[in-house]
């Protein structure tokens, strides 16, 4: 059965009728899919109202420092004290330390006394240090002056005072133990200072338990999972100028640098994107290897600061940047190998590369065009970003409820209290976690919906330029980019915005159910029946079958949006029906193209990757303030923001080859087998494809 004619298609209102400058690209449309533009604009309203909400209660700062007895942020600015040079958190009752650590105490380390500091404290070679609490009450200096003070106005307290400290109540409490920064929270060292805890002793100070537990309650909050998730969220905040570099301008200028090679060294390009492919995949897998310290001494080190060599630590950062150097050893193998076995096949994607690179060279804002979705992008990401750090950081700081018996000397109200010596967390409510997924979700809709809007708009002007070679130049409308950006923005949004919502939902959901697979794993609650361990492996390979293929359905839907004005689900059978019916004629010769083009968008992805790496390897992100835990996470980022960019650019070349083998197809159909408007060297590849398969049969 003869499929629809999209050169002649009639216009969306049914009126068969061909105006003058209407046969190829129809104008007279109308609005579709209008309700899922209306839910797609009720969607951006909530958007609006959570990021909101995350700016009224976050606090970025809550993601890397602690909170000190008060339930003041380290690092902040406070209505009672300025803590913004004094970000580290430190433990001042050792006795309240070690029973954390220890089994069935029913003490918790969130309830120990803590305070903001500058530095680790470190126990005195002839003496004995003394930190004590945040200047008030009787103790009349600043906090300038209590800093300059190593923290220690004990020789000022009063024999009362004294006593009470002795009795490890404060308002002072001595340094036993060495400690080191990591993470921005003072690590015990299990190795008491003999000269302290002699003074100690001497001055008849309560018993002070000094076992190896006492280092591991500190170090186990450290790597708590939520600590880390924490530590990569800001690290991704604290990058941002590499984002911005690496993960905005870097892609953008080698995008374009791409187009333009395309454009002028189209035959060299497959050649040269494979080698480059190869030569960065190497290059970023031995990056990984260095920072997990596996090459030279460049390896990630949960410590900041100066510390002794000989004292090591372990964190989660560290595990994960090893597995992440395994999965990339993976990739790389993988990668490598098939690049090498679509080398025979080159040829074929330089002649369909060949034709696109004609497009670009007649149309020429072709070129330009992505410019202006990745302007909104840019801005859009900067607003989320900012709304995506204030929503992690959004729960709500509260005293905890304890039965710990402890007791603690307020110095405002001038006596020992032992009602309110619980410590204080951050507590995050189910409200949270939705708004955070519902926000994640909200970006991947939106990066899919422009994507999806800059493809439409290629496509209709790339159509524009293939059924007009039987015609007069005139009949291509003036600048077809903008024209197409017209009827895009007028009639089709609709369409546009559940195509994207497909994809997200899909890709969403893939993703929920593997992140379900992994803890099913880690808690080794897999199916045991072979039976069901092949249907629950096989799902997932049919979820990113599915995932795929809507992918793919929908890149031609918007295609035939851009010609016919169709509603989404009509123009995804339309350009069903059509791939259905060339399959064989078509599919090589596109499957190796997208080929190149994907291996095109990795290079500019790993570029972006790869020169992440380098900024987050200089001393900036190095030091106490704006040190990275990992370079994991903003790595991750900008390589995703390289593909998102490169996505966009190379989608030019990439619709402009769907959209005229589709246009192809449909040419044949209307002229008994013979493409009447194809350009010569497309009908040259088909034929030489055609003869190829005819041999091989």
């Amino acid at each position: 059965m003869r499929g629809p004619v999209i050169g002649k298609y009639p216009s969306s209102d049914g009126n068969g009728d061909v105006g003058a400058g209407n046969g190829i690209i129809k104008y007279n449309r109308k609005c579709r899919d209008i309700v899922f533009l209306v839910f797609f604009i009720a969607f951006w309203i909530a958007m609006i109202v959570n990021s909101s909400f995350g700016f009224n209660q976050g606090n970025p700062l809550r993601l890397n420092f602690g909170l000190d007895y008060k339930g003041n942020v380290c690092g902040g600015k406070h209505s009672d004290f300025d803590l913004r040079e004094l970000e580290l958190k430190y433990w001042v009752n050792p006795n309240q330390v070690y029973q954390s650590g220890m089994k069935n105490s029913g003490v918790k380390l969130s309830n120990a006394r803590t305070i903001c500091l500058l530095d680790c404290p470190i126990p005195s070679e002839d003496s004995l240090n003394w930190v004590c609490d945040y200047p008030e009450g009787d103790i009349r200096i600043s906090l300038d002056d209590w800093i300059d003070m190593n923290y220690d106005y004990f020789a000022d307290l009063t024999p009362e005072l004294r006593n009470t400290s002795l009795q490890l109540q404060g308002p002072c409490y001595p340094v036993i133990f060495p400690s080191v920064n990591v993470y921005w929270s003072c690590q015990f060292i299990d190795r008491p200072s003999n000269v302290s805890l002699t003074n100690w002793k001497r001055m008849n100070g309560v018993t002070i338990n000094d076992d190896m537990v006492i280092d591991k309650s500190i170090h186990n909050s450290i790597n708590a999972r939520s600590s880390v998730l924490k530590r990569y969220v800001a690290d991704v905040g604290k990058s941002w100028p590499v984002l911005i570099v690496c993960g905005g301008l870097l892609p953008l200028f080698l995008s374009l640098l791409w187009l333009l090679m395309i454009r002028h060294f189209v035959t060299a390009m497959p050649w040269v994107t494979v080698f480059l492919f190869n030569g960065l995949i190497i290059s970023v897998t031995m990056f990984y290897y260095m920072k997990a310290g596996w090459i030279g001494n460049d390896a990630i080190s949960p410590i900041i600061g100066e510390h002794d060599p000989y004292y090591h630590v372990t964190s989660r950062e560290q595990h994960h940047i090893r597995a992440a150097a395994l999965l990339m050893t993976c990739v790389m193998i993988v990668s490598v190998l098939s690049s090498i076995a679509i080398v025979r096949r080159i040829l074929m994607a330089t002649s369909v590369l060949k034709v696109a690179a004609k497009v670009i060279g007649e149309v020429h804002a072709l070129i330009i065009f992505p410019a202006i979705p990745y302007l909104i992008l840019a801005v859009f990401y900067m607003i989320w970003l900012s709304a995506a750090l204030h929503l992690f950081s959004s729960g709500e700081i509260v005293r905890n409820d304890c039965s710990t018996n402890c007791c603690a000397y307020d110095l405002k109200a001038k006596r020992v209290s032992c009602d309110d010596c619980c410590g204080y967390s951050i507590h995050y409510t189910n409200h949270i976690a939705a708004s955070i997924l519902f926000h994640l979700f909200g970006c991947y809709w939106a990066t899919q919906f422009l994507i999806a809007c800059s493809s439409t708009v290629i496509a209709g002007s790339v159509a524009s330029y293939y059924w007009a070679r039987g015609e007069s130049s005139t009949t291509i409308p003036f600048l077809p980019v903008f024209s197409s950006m017209k009827l895009l923005t007028r009639y089709s949004l609709g369409s546009i915005a559940i195509g994207s919502l497909i994809v997200s939902f899909v890709e969403s959901t893939r993703f929920i159910l593997e992140a379900i697979r992994r803890r099913l794993k880690v808690a080794d609650i897999m199916p045991e029946n072979f039976i069901k361990r092949m249907m629950f492996h096989t799902s997932r390979f049919c979820l990113k079958g599915i995932e795929l293929t809507i992918k793919s359905v929908n890149r031609n839907a918007y295609i035939m949006i851009a010609i016919t004005g169709k509603g989404f689900f009509k123009a995804s059978e339309i350009a069903t029906n059509l791939i259905i019916s060339n399959i064989l004629r078509i599919g090589r010769v596109n499957v190796i193209g997208d080929v190149i083009l994907f291996l095109g968008k990795l290079c500019v992805s790993l570029a972006s990757a790869l020169f992440a790496f380098l900024m987050l390897d200089t001393h900036k992100y190095k030091s106490s303030h704006n040190k990275i835990t990992s370079p994991l996470f903003p790595v991750m980022v900008c390589w995703g923001l390289g593909y998102v960019v490169a996505t966009l650019f190379f989608g030019v070349v990439e619709m402009s080859i769907d959209t005229i083998i589709l246009s192809y197809c449909q040419d044949a159909e209307e002229h008994q087998g013979t493409a009447h408007y194809a350009p010569p060297l497309l009908i040259e590849t088909f034929d030489e494809q055609n003869e190829v398969q005819r041999i091989g049969q």
